[in-house]
């Protein structure tokens, strides 16, 4: 009896459950993430999304597991790293950290801001690999008054990070459609509203934010082409090795009866 019990009670409370977690999940009524363009390969969009990488995030965020002369790998020669990336008195073989004081950034956005080094290979989840994730976050942002960095995030709502790429992107407002979603009323992400223009267009600024992904991409992982073409060529090897020793076998046990 204890037990034809339990089970109603047990059933009804997952029930329930359910229906929060759908009712939490139709109020949140983001976008899905983005399919992120694959540049790990090309030189140039490396190069620009470095450059964007320093001017725009090494000013709070730092990347402490890369040195700068890997930059190397990506084309840059030693002089243009240290003339056009280096923004300090520092050396080509030191690594990417920031300079703003920890307590200092902690008192104004709340928290230290993360390290990057690894940032696109931690990001990865149900919605598609942490490019996926980077490439709609940087593109997301809108504005909102009642923060107070003035900026909000649809991937990551209430994020203490500023839209440091607001100039190059303008002001864009996120529009909502009113949908029933299993019984309840939910907001759901349409589209957006260009604000303020920013310096470039909307094709440049999702050109410039893929080039800054790839950098991040290939920054936490400089040798994944490397190790991939290496691979192509080990498996190519084995295909004509299984071959080769398949058909000697045949020779071999041929008279053997």
């Amino acid at each position: 009896m204890k037990t034809m019990t339990f089970i109603p009670k047990f059933v009804l409370g997952l029930l329930l459950a359910c229906g929060f977690t759908l009712g939490a999940q139709a109020n949140v009524g983001g976008p899905a993430w983005d399919k992120a363009p694959n540049k790990t390969s090309d030189m140039a969009a490396l190069q620009n999304g470095a450059k964007l990488f320093v001017n725009y995030c090494l000013n709070c965020h730092s990347a402490a597991f890369m040195r700068y002369n890997r930059l190397r790998d990506i084309g840059l020669t030693p002089e243009q790293i240290k003339s056009n990336l280096l923004v300090t008195n520092g050396k080509v073989g030191d690594t990417m950290k920031s300079a703003i004081d920890p307590q200092q950034a902690k008192a104004w956005f709340g928290v230290n801001p993360p390290d990057l080094t690894v940032i696109a290979r931690s990001r990865a989840g149900a919605g598609g690999t942490g490019a996926d994730y980077l490439y709609t976050y940087m593109r997301t942002f809108y504005k909102d008054d009642t923060k107070p960095t003035g900026w909000n995030n649809l991937v990551f709502p209430n994020v203490a990070m500023p839209h440091v790429l607001w100039e190059l992107q303008g002001e864009r407002r996120p529009i909502f459609e009113e949908v029933k979603e299993h019984g309840a009323a939910a907001s759901v992400f349409k589209g957006w509203e260009q604000v303020k223009p920013g310096t470039m267009t909307g094709p440049q600024y999702d050109q410039a934010i893929g080039d800054l992904v790839a950098y991040l991409q290939w920054m936490g992982e400089p040798v994944q082409n490397t190790r991939v073409r290496i691979g192509v060529w080990v498996l190519l090897f084995l295909a004509v090795f299984t071959f080769c020793a398949w058909r000697l076998n045949a020779v071999y046990w041929k008279e053997v009866k």
